[in-house]
């Protein structure tokens, strides 16, 4: 057996990323490291990182419907891994592209997508799929959660060439539900992160990426799916995430995983 393969084996479980809790604190974010988030990945159209994307199986992501509003040829797009898009670990095609049944471009419902692979990728330390939680899976408010991705540093602002991370708190879709928050968009498909205090959220550029939560030690599990949200980090108004435990049956039913 070669060493690629041999790697590939050693780091085919789910979940293996950064040690938490991080020895250093993050405030509006900060670059990764290289083997932090290795489900991490980008959706390309003309080599332009349009879209984050997670990666759960060897030819499998998820990510989110709306990142395919405009282009939804799958001939157009590639993905990266890695945590810089200017010198990529390795790169794919896509062979197909599987959106909700019910996703519809005006609403943020059912805002999730599969994406798979022309071609396996082979595990490594810097490249390994991310766990997927049981539909049963529960998660309190404050609990602290990670998201991540090359999106704009801040709203209109500029695009990173390395992967960065922010450590936010869940917050209760009852809050976000409230008239000064989002008033009753959140629907129980959704999952509420950041602080109401704005300052550290997703931004544009994020969408499709993973929110991830420790679980079991240092396993990390995906909970949402980045999908909407009015500006970046703006006070009571939170980061919205698809809920992943929502359509856990939907992903299996489509990728067998």
């Amino acid at each position: 057996m070669n060493a690629a393969l041999a790697e590939n084996i050693l780091n085919s479980d789910c979940g293996l990323g950064m040690e938490y809790p991080p020895t250093a604190r993050i405030a509006n974010g900060k670059p990764a490291d290289k083997a932090s988030w290795p489900w991490q990945s980008s959706l390309q159209v003309d080599g332009i990182h349009l879209c984050g994307a997670s990666l759960i199986g060897s030819q499998w992501l998820l990510t989110s419907a709306h990142c395919f509003d405009t282009y939804k040829n799958p001939k157009l797009w590639t993905v990266s891994f890695g945590t810089t898009l200017s010198h990529p670990l390795t790169t794919r095609k896509i062979a197909s592209i599987i959106i909700h049944e019910n996703y519809a471009a005006h609403k943020h419902d059912d805002d999730i997508a599969v994406v798979k692979l022309s071609s396996p990728v082979l595990f490594s330390e810097n490249l390994r799929r991310v766990c997927l939680p049981d539909a049963t899976f529960q998660v309190l408010p404050k609990s602290k959660v990670f998201v991540t991705g090359w999106g704009a540093l801040k709203a209109n602002g500029p695009f990173p060439n390395s992967l960065q991370e922010v450590e936010i708190e869940i917050i209760s879709n009852d809050v976000c539900n409230q008239v000064n928050v989002y008033g009753g968009a959140i629907s129980s498909g959704m999952i509420c992160a950041g602080f109401l205090t704005g300052k550290l959220d997703a931004c544009e550029g994020d969408s499709g990426g993973p929110l991830v939560i420790p679980h079991d030690g240092n396993i990390w599990y995906l909970l949402g799916i980045v999908s909407w949200g009015i500006d970046c980090g703006k006070e009571n108004k939170p980061g919205i995430y698809t809920r992943v435990t929502h359509y856990r049956n939907w992903i299996k039913s489509k990728t067998n995983i």
